[in-house]
């Protein structure tokens, strides 16, 4: 486990979930009360188990519905008894019955905070972001200089959308949590968008780019 945001309300816990193909997994935790949610569920259910069980855990949330950020979520569900929310464009995905349905500028509320949702479509139709106070849980939308995987151009021109009108209108000071990798400032992020959209790009510019050298 790391600490990878911590305020006066609420504490980031990016646990460790075991090794492969899997995505970062994020406990937020509410630092008045111990209640908790838990971000994406990729890995080995039994890891993650062990290292929420001092919390008091409400949610499930999924960012979006590719394998490497589901993993555990079957058998977790089979030892918390906890709604397990997404996006509608997702649920037919999932590989359990979705509890709870998230759309943009939604609030889930645990302990004393409140998670908005921010639906960021294009690195999947209905992926969604949390934030609370100047932390940002990306998941596959917005990584350190680059943003999420696209399946084509159409998608890239979505997701720059969806990356321009609901996350650089942000503070400079936001805190990018990914759902793999490194957390990044999303001042930094903006200056490196920057140097992307001034720069002419390929009509079929998609898949995995980055800010600086795409």
């Amino acid at each position: 486990m790391s600490i990878v945001a911590d305020n006066q309300n609420v504490k980031v816990i990016m646990l460790d979930v075991g090794g492969g193909i899997v995505s970062n997994c994020y406990l937020i935790v509410c630092k008045k009360t111990g209640a908790s949610v838990l971000i994406d569920a990729p890995g080995d259910a039994s890891k993650i188990l062990k290292q929420i069980e001092e919390t008091n855990l409400r949610y499930i949330l999924i960012t979006h519905t590719h394998f490497d950020h589901l993993g555990a979520l079957s058998q977790l569900i089979n030892h918390v008894n906890v709604p397990v929310a997404v996006h509608p464009l997702e649920k037919d995905s999932l590989p359990v019955e979705a509890g709870m349905l998230l759309n943009n500028n939604d609030c889930v509320k645990f302990g004393e905070i409140e998670l908005k949702v921010v639906h960021t479509p294009g690195h999947t139709p209905g992926s969604i972001c949390f934030l609370t106070d100047n932390i940002l849980i990306s998941g596959d939308t917005l990584f350190p200089g680059g943003p999420g995987r696209t399946s084509s151009p159409d998608a890239l021109k979505q997701i720059l959308k969806s990356i321009e009108e609901k996350i650089l209108v942000l503070p400079d000071d936001t805190r990018i949590i990914p759902g793999h990798g490194d957390t990044t400032i999303l001042g930094k992020e903006k200056q490196e968008i920057a140097v992307f959209m001034a720069k002419p790009h390929d009509a079929s510019l998609c898949g995995d780019v980055l800010w600086l050298t795409s």
